[in-house]
């Protein structure tokens, strides 16, 4: 439901602002220009220089920012799958293993307007990039590409740049391993249908490499460079060796990046002990995955030769900061990971701390969990976290060195800051700005957002779209009873948890830790 085209990105704007927050270099350093200004041309960054000097070469340009603002890239969301929240959809939040399972009760949603939603809260929190990872094709195969057409067009419409993946999974479809004994440890009346889902799910390499292909073929060389397409292989739990082969094959054939959720769980390291008689990193590595093109989604529970394989590799991690706290799953070691050298990005996942997709909350988050205690401990700094927003995940998305700073040549994804309200009702002069961005900056405070070039929030508006419109249809879409055959799905999963806790009951959890975070009490 487009509200109208967006605006011809051919047409030059100055953007300007009391501070020009280009990047932060590898050594911490942020390159911050006072009083700056850029003139953004054909999607592009065109030039850099004073705001006078630029107004008066391009005097016919709009005027975007004022002398108080800060102009900083787009933030980038590197790890993200739906719209409508489980909280939302009704399901609580619990350990990983019980709450995925939980997900075959929810209601069916309309993916475009799901996808609409989460993106609006996307922009408004300066979010212009996002990795979405979709659950995969289900059904019949003729209908396998409405869901990612749908996902698509939404963020064409809104005027996001989003890179596609699917989540591909080939075996152990419900429960880590020995599937079969757990469905043979459910009765009948709860067996059959699940059996029934699982078998309409595929599974065969066969049939998700072509399925990945026509998604290539269909958004993976964009000409305006909004979209691409990535492979995201499950987890370990959920791939053979076979189709983790064959996933590293298609990456090296179509040049395009893998994203995988790894190690996010206590569970999921046992599992891979178990498997493969060492550490899932091991595993990745033997098989040839491990790389700059590779993302681990997560990574909690890597061990510190895990993360020295990481790093000797150039494989990338994605943390996400409230995806951990909200499951129970662990606070990843990323003070290690980037001491280790390895490049970290930052997602929101399902939902952040606040249940929703703010992204300057999430690095709110993600700063505030690495401070350990103690005097001498030196915890990440917001610049790191401020990279780990931008760079990084510019890094991780597909979208390499067109996005993630502010520099001439690349795409003009421009964030501006109120500084008025930022700095509301005061804020010291000697403040760091990238220390009072993270710590300080709220949705409320985004006011301009540019996506090559084009206008998607304006004086706090999403543009484009008619947000009161979408909410309001996407919830007349819910308002009515359940179907028979949601009402049933919803039963079926309530009924499963308590099998579910009795297959994971004998699995070994790492000894209590004390202390706020005991990264070394793990081994």
């Amino acid at each position: 439901m487009p509200l109208r085209e967006l605006a011809d990105s051919a047409h030059p704007v100055i953007v300007r602002g009391r501070h020009i927050l280009c990047g932060i270099d590898g050594d911490d350093r942020a390159e911050l220009h006072a009083g700056g200004a850029l003139l953004v041309s054909g999607g592009r960054i065109a030039e850099f220089g004073s705001f006078e000097q630029l107004s008066m070469a391009h005097p016919g340009a709009e005027v975007l920012g004022s002398a108080g603002d800060i102009v900083m890239p787009g933030l980038v969301n590197a790890h993200h799958h739906t719209g409508l929240t489980p909280l939302q959809h009704g399901t609580p939040f619990l350990p990983l293993e019980l709450w995925l399972p939980r997900f075959i009760g929810w209601r069916t949603v309309d993916p475009y307007l799901d996808t609409l939603y989460s993106a609006m809260e996307m922009v408004e929190s300066g979010v212009t990039t996002v990795q979405h990872i979709h659950g995969g094709p289900t059904g019949p195969r003729e209908g396998w590409l409405a869901a990612p057409d749908a996902i698509m067009r939404a963020y064409r419409d809104i005027g996001m740049r989003a890179s596609y993946s699917f989540m591909w999974r080939d075996r152990n479809r419900f429960v880590y391993g020995a599937q079969e004994a757990f469905l043979a440890s459910l009765p009948s009346e709860l067996r059959a249908p699940l059996e029934g889902m699982i078998s309409t799910t595929p599974s065969s390499v066969e049939d998700l490499t072509a399925h990945f292909e026509a998604l290539h073929d269909r958004f993976g060389a964009a000409d305006d460079g909004l979209s691409c397409v990535q492979l995201a292989p499950a987890n370990l739990q959920w791939c053979t060796a076979e189709s983790l082969l064959a996933q590293r094959k298609l990456a090296e054939r179509y040049d395009v990046g893998l994203h995988m959720h790894l190690l996010e769980t206590p569970y999921q390291r046992h599992f891979a002990q178990a498997d493969t008689g060492g550490s899932a990193v091991r595993h990745l590595s033997d098989l040839g995955l491990l790389g700059p093109k590779m993302t681990i989604g997560h990574g909690i529970w890597c061990t510190e030769a895990d993360i020295d394989l990481l790093a000797k590799t150039g494989t990338c991690v994605c943390h996400n900061a409230s995806s951990g706290l909200r499951l129970r799953s662990g606070v990843a070691p990323v003070k290690e990971f980037q001491q280790a050298g390895i490049t970290v990005a930052l997602g929101i996942d399902q939902a952040g701390v606040n249940d929703d997709r703010d992204m300057l909350q999430e690095m709110r988050v993600a700063w505030n969990l690495q401070r350990s205690p103690g005097h001498d401990f030196e915890p990440l700094s917001e610049r790191q976290i401020f990279r780990m927003a931008t760079e990084n995940g510019a890094t991780t998305t597909g979208f390499g060195r067109l996005i993630g700073r502010l520099e001439v040549g690349r795409a003009a994804d421009i964030v501006v800051v109120d500084g008025a309200l930022l700095s509301r009702p005061y804020l010291d002069g000697d403040t760091d700005i990238v220390s009072a961005l993270v710590q300080r900056a709220k949705c409320g405070m985004i006011r301009d957002v540019l996506i090559d070039g084009r206008p998607v929030l304006s004086d706090g508006k999403i543009t484009a779209v008619d947000k009161e419109a979408v909410l309001a249809e996407l919830g007349r879409s819910l308002q009515r009873p359940p179907t028979e055959a949601e009402a049933a799905r919803r039963s079926l999963a309530t009924a499963l948890h308590p099998y579910l806790r009795r297959f994971y009951q004998d699995w070994p959890m790492p000894a209590p830790e004390t202390g706020f975070r005991s990264f070394n009490a793990r081994y």
